[in-house]
C-alpha cells in the first residue's frame, strides 16, 4: 500500500482542510462537496483524511462492519452472537464514476435465489463504505442510477438490493466525499443537496506559496516515506485534536439564541426545505468542538452559513454558488438582539470584527457581492430611439462603433420553458431524459439471453425457457430446476442524453431590430432545458466572414451560458461556415462517443450572404448533415409582417423542422412535443 500524503504538509486551501476536519469530527455534518479547478489537491486532501480518522470496532468476521456494541439486526451476515470487537482503520472507498449498479450495492445470484433459495450475496462499495468514507471524484459525471442509488442510501443508512422479490437489505451509513470540477458541469439539485458542506477551492496566486507547493510535492515524490515520517509528529497532533474534539462533542451547548440566528439566516437566504438549518446547526457544534469550546457562538454562526449554504442557493444551473456576505452580518446582526433579550449572557452575536469569517471556512463571494440570475432585457428594448441601429452589412464602420460593424454583447431576455426536442429512433447513449434509448432502466420490453453477468432478471421468459427441461432434469419436488442457459434478461428503454450543439447566427441581420437579446432568451432556455435532460452541449457561431467553436462539447451548460453572454454581433451572414463548423464538430464527437447521438439546433433567420453563391453554399452544408443522418431543428428568428421563409427552406436541406421563437414555448398552442424530422420525412 502506497504511503498517503500526509494531510498536514497540504500548503493553503485553509477552507478544504477545515471542511474536511469539521466532518471527521461530527460525521453528522453530512459530507463535503469539494468544487475546484483541476490541480488544486482535492484529491490528496480527502485520501490523506483517512489516516486521520479514529479507529472503528467491528464484529470479526461481518463482511458490513457492523459495530459489536449494536450489531444491525437485519445483516446478511447476522445474526451476531455477543463477542468483542475487532478495531482497524475506517476506510475510504473510492467509487468510480463509471462503476456498474452491481459494483455500488452489491450482487445476488438469481440462479441460486431462484433454484435453492439462498441469498447468495455479494457486498458492493456501499457495505464497503458503511463507517468510513465514500469518496466519488468527478462526482458531476456520475450516471443518473448511480446518483439515485447513492440518494437512497444517504436518506436511509441503509441499501436495498432487490432482483424479482429477492431482497437483501443491509446498513450503509458513510460519510459522503465528493469533488468536482465546475467547467465539466453541475450537480443534479438532489444530490447537491445531500453534501453537508461544500467548498472552493482554487490555486494560490502567491508565488512563495507555489514554490513551497511544489517543493512538497517533489520531496514527497522522491521518498515518500521519508516525507512522511517528517511530517508523523504534526500529523498525530492533528490526530489528537480530532479525537479530542470528538469527545468534547456531544458537551456543546447550542443556545437558543444561536439557533434564531440558524433559522433567520435560512429564511432569508430563501434555502429549500429544513435540511440547511439541521446542517449548520451540526457545523457551527463541531466549529465550537474544534476550537475546544463548549458554547457555540455567533462567529461559529457565521463560518456554518459560509460553509452549508452557498450551495443550496441555486435556482438553476446558470446561478453561480456564493453568498452576500453583506446580507449575512445584516441577518445576524438583526437576529443578535433577539438572544440577548431573553437574558441570555451571551455577547452579542453581531458582525462587528466578524468580516474576516473568522480566518476561512467558506466560499468567495462573488465580485458583485450579487446572485447571478438570468439577465433582463433592456428597457424599452425594440424601439428604434433606444439604441443605435446596426450598419448595413457592408457599409462603413460608423463613428464610435466597433470595427468591422461589430456591436457589443446585449443581455439575453427572461428564459422560459421550452417543448422537449428528441431524436427520432431507438439510441444507446449515456442515461438522460431526452430522446428513446434501450437502457438499463425503464419500462420492461422484451427479454433476451445475457451477456456477461444477469443484472435484470425477466422471470416470465426465464420460467419459459426452464419449463420444458423440467422432466429431463429429473424434477421430482414444487421447486424448478434453473440452469445458466435458462435465464434471460430484461430488455428495458428509457431515455438517453443526447450532444445538443447550438449553431448561433451572430450577423448583423440578427442584431436588427434588437432581436438579438430574445434569440439568446431562447439559447439560454434550451440550455436551461439541456441541463435538466442531462445532455452534452456545445456552441457554434458564425459572423463576418467565419465560424468559430465558442464551445467545444461539454456537460457543462453554464458554461455556454456564460461564452453566450458575451457573444457579440455584427457583419455578413457566414451561413455555410457555420454548418461546416458544425460538421466537423460532430465528426470529432462521433470517434470519441459513438453512442451519443447528436441534435443539430440552428438559430438564425436563414439568410446566407458574403462570398460567392452563399445560398447554394448554405443548401450543399445542410444536405451534408442531412445525408449523415444528423436529427436537426432551426430556430426561425425573422420578425415582422413581411417573411421570407428562409429558415423554412434552410430545415427542409437539413431535413428536419423549424420552430419560431414563439412556437418553442412549451405554453404555445403549438403541439407540446415536435419530433425535430417531421418535416423532412413529409418533404
Amino acid at each position: 500500500m502506497s504511503t498517503p500524503y500526509p494531510f498536514t504538509a497540504i500548503v493553503g486551501q485553509d477552507d478544504l482542510r477545515l471542511g474536511l476536519l469539521l466532518n471527521a469530527v461530527s460525521p453528522a455534518v453530512g459530507g463535503v462537496l469539494v468544487r475546484g479547478e483541476k490541480g488544486t489537491a482535492k484529491s490528496t486532501a480527502v485520501r490523506a483524511l483517512a489516516a486521520l480518522m479514529p479507529e472503528v470496532a467491528v464484529v470479526p468476521g461481518c463482511r458490513f462492519s457492523c459495530d459489536p456494541a449494536s450489531p444491525d439486526p437485519a445483516c446478511p451476515d447476522g445474526p451476531h452472537a455477543e463477542a468483542a470487537g475487532v478495531a482497524r482503520a475506517a476506510r475510504t472507498v473510492e467509487l468510480p464514476v463509471g462503476a456498474s449498479e452491481d459494483r455500488l450495492v452489491g450482487a445476488l445470484d438469481i440462479e441460486r435465489a431462484l433454484s435453492e433459495g439462498v441469498k447468495a450475496f455479494e457486498p458492493g462499495l456501499l457495505a464497503e463504505a458503511h463507517r468510513g468514507i465514500l469518496y466519488v471524484d468527478e462526482v458531476n459525471l456520475l450516471h443518473d442510477h448511480l446518483v439515485d442509488l447513492l440518494l437512497d442510501a444517504a436518506a436511509m443508512g441503509a441499501s436495498y438490493v432487490e432482483r424479482e422479490g429477492v431482497s437483501v437489505r443491509h446498513a450503509a451509513r458513510f460519510l459522503l466525499v465528493g469533488t468536482m470540477n465546475p467547467e465539466e458541469g453541475e450537480l443534479r439539485p438532489q444530490l447537491l443537496d445531500r453534501f453537508g458542506l461544500t467548498v472552493e477551492v482554487s490555486a494560490s496566486r502567491d508565488t512563495d506559496e507555489r514554490v513551497e507547493v511544489v517543493r512538497r510535492r517533489l520531496a514527497y515524490d522522491d521518498d515518500p516515506e521519508g516525507f512522511a515520517a517528517r511530517w508523523a509528529e504534526e500529523e498525530n497532533a492533528l490526530r489528537e485534536r480530532i479525537a479530542g474534539a470528538r469527545a468534547l462533542l456531544p458537551r456543546v451547548v447550542l443556545g437558543d439564541g444561536v439557533l434564531r440566528q440558524i433559522a433567520a439566516t435560512c429564511a432569508a437566504f430563501e434555502v429549500d426545505g429544513m435540511r440547511a438549518d439541521i446542517v449548520m446547526a451540526r457545523t457551527a457544534t463541531a466549529l465550537a468542538a474544534w476550537a475546544g469550546r463548549e458554547e457555540v457562538t455567533a462567529d461559529d454562526v457565521r463560518q456554518a452559513a459560509l460553509l452549508a449554504l452557498p450551495h443550496r442557493r441555486r435556482r438553476n444551473p446558470f446561478d453561480a454558488p456564493g453568498l452576500d456576505e453583506d446580507k449575512l452580518d445584516q441577518t445576524l446582526d438583526e437576529a443578535g438582539p433577539q438572544e440577548n433579550s431573553d437574558g441570555d449572557d451571551d455577547p452579542d452575536p453581531g458582525p462587528d470584527g466578524g468580516g474576516d469569517g473568522g480566518g476561512g471556512g467558506g466560499v468567495p463571494p462573488q465580485a458583485d457581492g450579487e446572485d447571478r440570475t438570468p439577465p433582463q432585457p433592456p428597457q424599452g428594448q425594440g424601439s428604434e430611439g433606444d439604441s443605435p441601429s446596426p450598419a448595413p452589412e457592408g457599409a462603413p464602420d460608423a463613428p464610435g462603433r466597433p470595427a468591422g460593424g461589430e456591436q457589443q454583447p446585449v443581455a439575453a431576455a427572461e428564459p422560459f420553458r421550452t417543448k422537449m426536442l428528441s431524436v427520432p429512433g431507438l439510441g444507446e447513449g449515456a442515461a438522460g431524459r431526452r430522446s428513446r434509448a434501450r437502457t438499463e432502466h425503464g419500462r420492461t420490453t422484451g427479454a433476451r439471453r445475457p451477456e456477461g453477468a444477469l443484472t435484470k432478471l425477466h422471470l416470465a421468459a426465464t420460467v419459459q425457457a426452464a419449463a420444458p427441461h423440467q422432466h429431463a432434469r429429473g424434477r421430482s419436488g414444487r421447486g424448478l430446476v434453473v440452469r445458466r442457459d435458462d435465464l434471460r434478461q430484461a430488455t428495458r428503454e428509457g431515455r438517453e442524453g443526447n450532444l445538443v450543439l447550438f449553431v448561433v447566427d451572430a450577423s448583423g441581420s440578427m442584431a436588427a431590430r434588437q432581436r438579438m437579446s430574445a434569440v439568446k432568451g431562447a439559447v439560454l432556455s434550451l440550455l436551461l432545458d439541456a441541463y435538466q435532460r442531462r445532455d452534452k452541449v456545445g456552441l457554434v457561431t458564425f459572423r463576418g466572414k467565419e465560424a468559430e467553436v465558442a464551445l467545444p462539447p461539454t456537460s457543462s451548460v453554464d458554461a455556454a451560458a456564460a461564452r453566450l453572454e458575451s457573444l457579440p454581433t455584427g457583419g455578413r451572414t457566414p451561413l455555410a461556415a457555420g454548418l461546416l463548423k458544425a460538421h466537423d464538430v460532430l465528426r470529432v464527437e462521433r470517434l470519441r462517443d459513438p453512442s451519443r447521438r447528436p441534435l443539430l439546433v440552428v438559430v438564425t433567420d436563414g439568410r446566407a450572404t458574403g462570398g460567392p453563391e452563399p445560398v447554394a453554399l448554405a443548401g450543399r452544408a445542410a444536405r451534408l448533415h442531412r445525408s449523415e443522418g444528423t436529427a436537426s431543428v432551426v430556430v426561425d428568428c425573422e420578425s415582422g409582417y413581411v417573411r421570407l421563409g428562409l429558415a423554412g427552406e434552410l430545415a427542409r436541406e437539413l431535413g428536419g423542422t423549424a420552430v419560431t421563437l414563439d412556437e418553442l414555448r412549451a405554453d404555445s398552442i403549438a403541439g407540446l412535443v415536435k419530433d425535430v424530422t417531421a418535416a423532412g420525412r413529409a418533404a
